[in-house]
């Protein structure tokens, strides 16, 4: 008899939980843009442990979708975190969600700011002044960068995402991406072939290099919040972290070296123009002169450019006082330090193998 009694409580408790969580599933979820028609100040509901809740109340209006031109009273909560808090004010535009119920109810809340539009106008003038500058080279410039993206987006992140290794991914896409851009950008000649098998050459010493002192030094691969990420997505795909991180140094390597191999080979070009009596070991050097230059600011571009991604973190070590054998040693730290030499390694050794290749193939020719 006590039995029954407690199965006949326990079905009282679940029944309504199961009904309650089926009437929270939302049946489709939509995202938006919206337009802040009335937004008040936060208002102060509750503080928790010393940590203050606000909440706006805001009328806002649907500006495309489904729900367009539709207006909703939203509460829009807020923590007092920047990392996290959207506060709006009239005017503003934002991202929404809403989520349709089976009875025909809706949630809508603030998801984001709005900015895709802005970055819209950034890109439109980045495009007009390449074309403007660069005219016809430009609308090359263009096309290389439209297929950059795609090769990135419709092959390599797919091909990842099904679990096959980034590496040899990588490496190809990289070649196949270094291939086309420099063949339409310089056309098809001893100049582009130099820089073709020079840019591939540095980039995959770069993805050795990596590759080796990585496995050596222990690196997870673990070390950005978004890797972690991964061990959650939907389809269950098991990562090799570590594989993730070196093709990263690959294709981040990719531009400062396909910079350098092209402007190496068409500079030796140029030389050879100017000057047909050059003998080969003359032309070299003219080239190794030229690589010279190069090398000392792009390296520079290499490592300012993963070191200006890690300023917050740098400075924290800095404000505790954290000593140098602990902050090299840290996963975070090392990875970054391998992948700036690495692609550095890979850059500086493309000048050497580009010039000696495009001097063979230009007095070859002639």
């Amino acid at each position: 008899m006590k039995n029954k009694i407690w199965i006949v409580l326990l079905l009282i408790i679940l029944i309504p939980l199961n009904v309650y969580g089926e009437f929270l599933e939302p049946v489709d979820t939509y995202m938006e843009r919206a337009l802040i028609l009335e937004a008040e100040e936060g208002e102060i509901v509750e503080e928790i442990e010393g940590m203050l809740s606000q909440v706006q109340y805001v009328k806002l209006k649907i500006i495309s979708g489904k729900y367009k031109d539709q207006i909703f009273d939203v509460e829009n909560h807020l923590s007092n975190n920047l990392a996290y808090d959207i506060l709006v004010k009239e005017g503003d535009k934002v991202v929404v969600g809403i989520e349709e119920y089976s009875d025909d109810t809706l949630e809508v809340y603030i998801s984001d700011y709005a900015r895709q539009s802005h970055i819209f106008y950034l890109l439109g003038v980045f495009i007009l002044l390449i074309v403007f500058i660069g005219r016809k080279k430009g609308v090359k410039a263009v096309l290389t960068l439209a297929f950059t993206i795609f090769m990135i987006m419709k092959v390599l992140l797919p091909l990842m995402l099904k679990g096959i290794n980034p590496i040899p991914i990588s490496v190809l896409v990289s070649i196949i991406v270094t291939i086309i851009t420099i063949f339409i950008i310089g056309g098809v000649n001893n100049k582009s072939i130099s820089a073709i098998i020079g840019t591939s050459s540095g980039v995959i010493i770069a993805g050795f290099i990596a590759y080796f002192v990585g496995s050596n030094v222990r690196l997870t691969g673990l070390s950005a919040e978004e890797a972690t990420m991964l061990m959650y997505i939907p389809q269950g795909v098991n990562f090799d972290f570590r594989s993730l991180l070196f093709s990263g140094i690959i294709l981040g390597a990719l531009g400062a070296i396909m910079d350098v191999g092209m402007s190496i080979a068409s500079s030796i070009e140029e030389i050879h123009n100017a000057n047909t009596s050059l003998t080969k070991k003359e032309l070299f050097n003219s080239g190794m002169n030229v690589g010279k230059d190069i090398m000392g600011t792009m390296t520079n571009t290499l490592i300012l450019a993963y070191t200006g991604s890690s300023i917050p973190l740098l400075l924290l070590f800095m404000a505790y006082e954290t000593s140098m054998i602990k902050i090299i040693n840290l996963d975070i730290i090392a990875t970054e330090i391998v992948r700036s030499l690495s692609g550095s390694i890979g850059l500086v050794l493309t000048i050497p193998l580009t010039a000696f290749i495009s001097t063979i193939l230009i007095k070859k020719k002639s």
